[in-house]
């Protein structure tokens, strides 16, 4: 059964996973929690928590005695739970980098109870850029793709970049992180709708999978996806 609530801000519901949480949980990180800014470490402990101020991602709460006054200073205390006394929340953009042991992650905490998986599928994608004033045009076509499944979100599906039509897509500057895929740095735009297609050249190895190949946004542009019985005409 489909989940009523918003898979993110701005993606409506779907057939999908909806996010596992409700807002308030409050559970111990068990990972080493490290963030640097500048030429110094900010954050180093194994004594976080995860807190949900919305259900779709936690925050870090982190002793204030294991950060530097000055940066402990400019922290939040939270309220949620009596575990979290002596605990506040440094916004994720207060430091250059964050890091899950040794691992960095990029744009927010990653959530516990996320999974995201990469699935080779034998699957016909096909893109169309719908044009009401013109012929429609088909961005790509492929028989192969992989597709990613990140719970709460719709499945992605990432095609070759052999089977895209490159003469309608157009380079931007645009740079996109997701704490379980990485850097989303190569990015293009169709026409005058602005950023519809990305790709992540370098990806976690969680998420090798995915490296090099091409996804676009179903909320500008017609992605269909078959059944798997159907072939490439």
């Amino acid at each position: 059964m489909a989940d009523p609530r918003p898979a993110a801000p701005g993606i409506p519901s779907g057939h999908f996973p909806g996010p596992p949480v409700e807002s308030g949980h409050v559970v111990p990180c068990p990972r080493r929690i490290r963030a640097h800014d500048g030429d110094r470490w900010v954050v180093d402990t194994t004594r976080a928590f995860y807190v949900w101020e919305h259900p779709y991602y936690p925050q870090y709460a982190v002793p204030a005695a294991d950060l530097p006054d000055e940066v402990a200073a400019e922290a939040r205390d939270i309220r949620a739970d009596e575990r979290l006394a002596d605990h506040v929340v440094l916004r994720f953009d207060a430091a250059d980098a964050w890091y899950e042991e040794d691992e960095r992650v990029h744009g927010h905490p990653r959530n516990p109870y996320v999974r995201v998986d990469a699935l080779r599928a034998h699957r016909r994608v096909r893109v169309v850029l719908r044009r009401p004033d013109g012929p429609d045009e088909v961005l790509a076509d492929s028989a192969d793709a992989v597709a990613v499944f990140e719970t709460g979100l719709p499945p992605r599906w990432y095609v070759d970049p052999t089977c895209v039509d490159w003469s309608l897509l157009t380079p931007t500057d645009t740079v996109t992180r997701c704490p379980y895929k990485g850097l989303a740095t190569d990015w293009w735009r169709a026409g005058d709708l602005g950023d519809v297609a990305w790709s992540y050249p370098a990806p976690t190895p969680a998420l090798q999978a995915i490296a090099g190949l091409v996804s676009f946004d179903d909320t500008t542009v017609e992605v269909t996806v078959g059944s798997g019985n159907d072939a490439v005409g």
